[in-house]
């Protein structure tokens, strides 16, 4: 994961994903509120939320999408400032899978993309949640098109040479961001 790289070079990174996993867990607020909404039904027997389960209500359904996001985003754009508030750091790396349709975050200095080609993006959906060809199609259906994330991009790396090229681009964006944190602190005023 890109991130991972730019956490090995000591930038603290902060993921979206993550929060929503740590707000989930049993005995949490978000946790509570969603079984209040959609039911003892999306937990699995140990009483952890049954994420599958949750995702084919959500993408199947935009009306239970909008739900979930409607005590979701608001916790996790809480803890997105608690947590960049608390940093020391010339940067950080905030990552926000959907960013576009989200709508939120447009206070961030930059956005970087990471980009690969659709037949990519579908076997690694597939990889990352085991699921069938149909269903990863769907999830990238519900999600911004490609064309509208490079669209709100200041920086793109495109993920699929090898992992030297990665490290390159990665390198070559630390550095730069760097030098614009900087700027920005010491600029008067």
């Amino acid at each position: 994961m890109v991130s991972d790289r730019f956490a090995r070079l000591g930038v603290p990174v902060i993921d979206t994903d993550v929060i929503a996993r740590e707000l989930v867990q049993p005995g949490q607020a978000a946790l509570n509120d969603i079984v209040n909404q959609f039911g003892e039904g999306i937990l699995d027997e140990s009483g952890h939320l049954d994420r599958g389960r949750m995702r084919e209500r959500v993408f199947s359904d935009a009306a239970q999408k909008q739900r979930l996001e409607a005590i979701l985003h608001p916790a996790i754009g809480q803890q997105v400032r608690e947590r960049i508030n608390a940093l020391e750091a010339d940067y950080c790396i905030l990552v926000v899978p959907l960013l576009v349709e989200s709508g939120k975050y447009r206070w961030a200095d930059r956005v970087l993309v990471v980009d690969v080609d659709e037949q990519t993006q579908v076997e690694r959906v597939m990889a990352r949640d085991s699921s069938t060809k149909m269903q990863a199609e769907a999830i990238l259906k519900a999600q911004a098109s490609r064309d509208q994330r490079l669209a709100v991009a200041d920086d793109v790396i495109f993920n699929q040479g090898s992992l030297e090229e990665l490290d390159q681009a990665i390198l070559g964006l630390h550095e730069r961001y760097r030098g614009l944190a900087r700027q920005r602190y010491s600029a008067p005023g």
